[in-house]
This record gives C-alpha cells, sequence and structure tokens, in this order.
C-alpha cells in the first residue's frame, strides 16, 4: 500500500498525491464571501460563489421536533456521541455480530487464522474483508444475504508481512479472494443469528470471478485484452462499495476505487489523459501485478476500462454468472438506488464518489412487467447526468452521441468525460442515494469536499460554492434531495433543496456550524450511507473524521442517525467502535432485525473490536434488534 511519510493513503489521498489539481488563485476571494450561520440560514444567502435556499420543511423553526415530542416518530432515546471501542444503541435494543472477516462459509474450511490471515485457499472459503453495501433476499424459506467486501486491511489480512502487502502469488491470491461479494445463507438460532454453513446459497464472488460484459461496451475495443480478445469476459470485481436491489430479485454489487490496484513498473510508461480522469497511477495501493499480469498497465493497457461498473448478481441462482451492466456507466460508483417510475420505466439513481464529479440517472429502454422476464432491464437504456441551478431547480442531461460527440460505448467507457461535455454540476462526493417508498422524493449525501472552491476537479471542471454545494472547504457534508416534477421519476426537470446541512455547533458559529436541525447533542460529519426503512424514516451513516478533536470535538466516532424527511428531525441512533465507518443496511423479511456493516475498526491500529482484549480487529456485520421482538424499520 502506498505511503507519504510512512503513513498510509487511503483512495482519496492516493488520487490526489498521483494527480494534483492546480490551485485555483482566487480562493481567497471566495472564502471571503462565507457569511455567518445566522445569515447562511436564513434562506438565498450567498455562500461561495453562488446561493440557494434551504428547504422551507426540513428547516422551518415551527416544525422542528425537539427530542422527545410526542408527536416525534423517532420512538428510541438519542444515544450520546463517545469514543467507545464498542457498539452503543438506545435502551431497549440489542446487537449481536453475524459475521465477521474470516469465518468460514463452509465446515471444511479451515477455523479463522489471526497470527497470519489464512491463506489463499481459505479465505477464498471464508466471509470478506472489510463488508459494506448488503441486500437480503428470501427463497423458499432460507434467508440469504449478499454482502459487498470492499477492500482489505493489509496489518491483519497479511499479519506474517512486516508492511501489510502481498509478498508471494499465495498472498496475491488471499488478498484478491478478501475482496468482491460474500454471498450466505443466514438463519436465528436460539434467539441468535448466524451463517449456514455448507448452505448450497453460500458462495464467494471475488477478484478472479468471471462475468460477462454487456451493454454498448460490450466487445468494444477498449475492453480487449489479451485474455479476452473479444471483450466479453471480465475477470472479477473489486472495491465494490454500496449496493442496489432489483424487484426482480437480483443484487447490484457497485465498484467504486477500482484504480488502486493497478501498476506500472517501466519507467518510460505515460499515462493517457483517460486514465488520468479515473485517477490511475503507476504504483497503485496494491502488489497485484507480481502474480498477475491484469493488474501491470504495461502488460495489459486496457485491463482498467473494464472496471468502474455497476455489476448484477443473482443471489437466488449459486450456478448464475454475474453481469456488468455497462449501460449505467464507468465511475466511481457508490450505490445503485432503483424505482419504478410511474410509466413502468426503471429509473437507478447513481452517485460518482469523488470530489468535484458527479451525480447520474438511468433509464431503462424497456419497461418493467411484474411478474414477466424483467432479467436484462439494465442492458439498454439512457444515461443522465444533474445540473442543479441556484433557484432550486434542475434538470437532467441525456448523455447521448448528439450531445456529448461520442459514441455509445464511448460514453458507457468513459462517462466522466461525457458528464463534463454537457456541462454536469460538480458536486461534493455524491455517495449513497436513497428513494422514498411513499412519494417521489430522492436523496443523496454529499459527503464532504476540501477542495469546493479550491480546486477544479481531476477533468479541469470548476467547483465553485453554491447550489446543494454551498460551503467552501467542506469538511463536514449535506445531505440533497430532490423532487421530480409531476412526480415522475423520468422527468426531466426536478425541484430541490438541503435536507441537512451537517456541522459542528458547539465550534462554529458561521455556516459550519451546520443546519438548523443539527445541535449539539446530534451532530455528525460526513453523511455516506442511506436508506430509507418502510415507514419512511431516513437513516443516515457515517464515514468521517473520528478524531473528537478540534473541529470535530464532541462527535466521536462514526455513528448512524435517523431522520423525518417531514420534519427535519434527526436523532443519533448507533456509535460504532474506534476507527470505523458505519455502513450497509438492510432488514429481514419481518422487520424485527436490522443488518449493518461496521467496517475497518481499528484502521489505524487502536480497536479490539469485536472479540476485545488484545484481539485482531474484524470488520463484522452486526444484527440489531429490540429486545421485546417489536417491528424495527
Amino acid at each position: 500500500m502506498k505511503t507519504k511519510n510512512n503513513v498510509k493513503l487511503g483512495f482519496d489521498e492516493l488520487d490526489e498525491l498521483v494527480r494534483p489539481a492546480p490551485e485555483v488563485v482566487e480562493f481567497e476571494e471566495v472564502a471571503n464571501k462565507m457569511v455567518s450561520r445566522r445569515g447562511f440560514l436564513g434562506g438565498g444567502a450567498a455562500v461561495g460563489a453562488g446561493a440557494f435556499v434551504m428547504g422551507s420543511t426540513a428547516f422551518s423553526a415551527s416544525k422542528a421536533l425537539a427530542a422527545g415530542s410526542k408527536e416525534s416518530r423517532l420512538a428510541f432515546s438519542m444515544v450520546g456521541a463517545n469514543t467507545l471501542d464498542t457498539v452503543t444503541v438506545p435502551e431497549g435494543y440489542k446487537w449481536e455480530v453475524l459475521a465477521s472477516w474470516g469465518d468460514p462459509l463452509f465446515s471444511n474450511a479451515p477455523a479463522f487464522n489471526a497470527t497470519t490471515g489464512g491463506t489463499g485457499a481459505s479465505q477464498e472459503l471464508a466471509f470478506g474483508d472489510h463488508n459494506d453495501g448488503m441486500a437480503f433476499f428470501s427463497k423458499d424459506g432460507k434467508q440469504i444475504m449478499a454482502i459487498n467486501n470492499e477492500y482489505t486491511n493489509g496489518d491483519t489480512l497479511h499479519a506474517n508481512r512486516t508492511d501489510g502487502m502481498p509478498a508471494n502469488a499465495d498472498d496475491v491470491r488471499k488478498n484478491k479472494a478478501a475482496h468482491g461479494v460474500s454471498i450466505i445463507e443466514v438463519a436465528e438460532r436460539g434467539g441468535k443469528w448466524g451463517i449456514v454453513q455448507d448452505s448450497p446459497y453460500n458462495r464467494r464472488i471475488t477478484a478472479d470471478t468471471e462475468m460477462d460484459i454487456t451493454g454498448p461496451a460490450r466487445g468494444h475495443k477498449w475492453m480487449q485484452t489479451s485474455e479476452d480478445p473479444k471483450g466479453l469476459v471480465a475477470k472479477g470485481t473489486w472495491n465494490n462499495c454500496g449496493n442496489g436491489q432489483t424487484p426482480w430479485g437480483t443484487y447490484l454489487t457497485c465498484e467504486e476505487n477500482f484504480n488502486g490496484y493497478f501498476t506500472a513498473n517501466d519507467k518510460d510508461y505515460k499515462m493517457s489523459e483517460a486514465f488520468k480522469r479515473y485517477g490511475m497511477s503507476t504504483e497503485g495501493r496494491y502488489n497485484w501485478a507480481m502474480a498477475d499480469n491484469r493488474f501491470d498497465l504495461v502488460k495489459e493497457p486496457n485491463e482498467p476500462n473494464r472496471f468502474g461498473y455497476i455489476v448484477e448478481i443473482d443471489p437466488l441462482d449459486p450456478t448464475s454468472r454475474p453481469k456488468k451492466r455497462t449501460a449505467l456507466g464507468r465511475f466511481k460508483h457508490e450505490n445503485a438506488e432503483l424505482t419504478i417510475a410511474p410509466n413502468g420505466h426503471v429509473v437507478v439513481y447513481l452517485g460518482d464518489d469523488e470530489r468535484g464529479e458527479f451525480l447520474y440517472r438511468f433509464i431503462s429502454k424497456h419497461k418493467y412487467l411484474a411478474g414477466g422476464n424483467n432479467r436484462d432491464l439494465l442492458e439498454e437504456g439512457t444515461l443522465y447526468v444533474a445540473k442543479f441551478h441556484d433557484n432550486n431547480r434542475g434538470e437532467w442531461l441525456a448523455l447521448t452521441p448528439k450531445t456529448t460527440g461520442m459514441t455509445e460505448a464511448e460514453i458507457s467507457i468513459h462517462t466522466r468525460m461525457a458528464a463534463s461535455k454537457v456541462g454536469a454540476t460538480t458536486m461534493d462526493r455524491p455517495e449513497w442515494v436513497a428513494a422514498h417508498p411513499h412519494k417521489a422524493e430522492v436523496y443523496c449525501s454529499l459527503t464532504n469536499n476540501k477542495n469546493r472552491g479550491v480546486k477544479p476537479n481531476a477533468g479541469g471542471d470548476e467547483t465553485p460554492a453554491g447550489g446543494p454545494n454551498p460551503r467552501v472547504k467542506n469538511n463536514f457534508g449535506q445531505i440533497v434531495r430532490w423532487m421530480p416534477m409531476d412526480s415522475d421519476h423520468t422527468h426531466t426537470e426536478f425541484k430541490w433543496d438541503l435536507f441537512v446541512l451537517a456541522g459542528n455547533p458547539a465550534v462554529f458559529d458561521d455556516a459550519n456550524a451546520g443546519s438548523q436541525n443539527i445541535n449539539q447533542d446530534n451532530m455528525f460529519n460526513s453523511p455516506d450511507g442511506l436508506k430509507f426503512d418502510s415507514k419512511g424514516l431516513l437513516w443516515i451513516q457515517t464515514d468521517g473524521n473520528y478524531s473528537n478533536e478540534k473541529d470535530f470535538q464532541g462527535q466521536g466516532n462514526n455513528q448512524m442517525l435517523v431522520g423525518d424527511p417531514d420534519t427535519g428531525e434527526i436523532r443519533r441512533f448507533l456509535v460504532g467502535p474506534k476507527e470505523s465507518e458505519i455502513t450497509g443496511l438492510a432488514w429481514n423479511a419481518a422487520k424485527t432485525t436490522m443488518f449493518i456493516s461496521i467496517q475497518h475498526p481499528g484502521e489505524g491500529g487502536n480497536s479490539h473490536w469485536p472479540d476485545g482484549g488484545r484481539s485482531v480487529p474484524r470488520s463484522s456485520v452486526i444484527a440489531i434488534s429490540r429486545e421485546d421482538g417489536a417491528v424495527l424499520g
């Protein structure tokens, strides 16, 4: 893993190191336009280079409900922020571990080995690392979960290596097997949830699993490699972040930071502009190229073009082959939120999680037919990118050969460049998107963007403060929501506002204090995961600064909150262990258990969760329920 000053770099830091963007000389002029919190929240105040109006519903002081109000739909006592090395839930609730990295899926697999992190063979039979997005499925009384395994903690996966990096071919095999997706049957036995070992549904989809390339990019010359000269079958998926779920029973896993896995050891190698736009590096985070030529940019220059897609998987058919749906575009996908428009077309909302990138929408060419064959609805359609205006209006710009001057295949492979050509709005790292289950209303977490108003994105698109991205050097994030015109998700136009502006009112009294529904009791930073429950409540998960110091004093570890879209009220429901991210969310069919991911606990070496003592920290899925067994979500 690449380091700077002996500190391991995350994907965002790696991207900035390999392709630093030029400074914008007028930054101080933009920053000086910041106004007080009172003026900012008054509506219509200029912040940076633009202006916007807060949503009248969410931010009306008369409607913002106080904690404990009888009118509140948030029927639990709010958890306080803390820095404990455990999971904290409200009184009357309990949690337990469902599955942890290294847990065997089959009875013939060895037990987890904390000393070495196991072998390639053992990891292929075990639950993957760094679990993230997930979904719950049922069939013939069986309960099956598909769970992303985004990336790895080298210090624990390669515990027998001094630098936490693969040193031989089996290390690479193990590292690749820890990525991808874990599909497991689960059951509640004796009041405790766990993996059903040897279930015919149990399988691992890894960086070596074959999958069909579908859509406009299928067979294109940019998809052709020496191993796959026709460009029809890709091998593997990795850095699987958020997810989606279709009404026809399939799972959508989303390839995010695919770029960090490729290297080029030739000093004369020239990086293309297209690769630079996607953050490619000659070094990368892993040593996979030492045992697999696919990850050597010199030997396989087209291989990166085969990653950065939505992958559709049938978790209920263990013999099925995953499909890369290139029609949904290639970028750093966070999740894929699918809904059916009134006219029957499938609409998928998609965020590109990088500073200054874009928010997308896909509309299927064909319509959904209840009870019919919908398996290839994501094969064809039109991709759009969002343009937000400062007057709380917006529009979806179609990415077509006519609007971009690119072929459909080129649009699907170089989606970022197509979006830049039509003048889309650069966003503050659009992450999870969530569609309201009872009305045409969609939410997206814009987690943070320290480059807002400071640097352009990798394509040279400027990032002025304004619209749904109102703060220069945004370290706290916000959640934007939009309402399509005529309540039609296929409509070209929409209205928008901000549901919440995260911040720290204990430290700031300006825009960095957050919106009026943020106070010292419920404050947080970097909203990431979003998911609606069946009641129409919005669950908010964070992946941000957990230092509990300086600008983030009092915010503690990463957390999960729940918000009421009708009132703007937000309460903290859960706090995670040290140095972890809270992500992924699913419910069992009865809605009595909620499953979430606790990812990378102790990523800086300061956690022993979940086993305690001096144990190795392990990313895990936990099950949360009420002690009285009542419905939860």
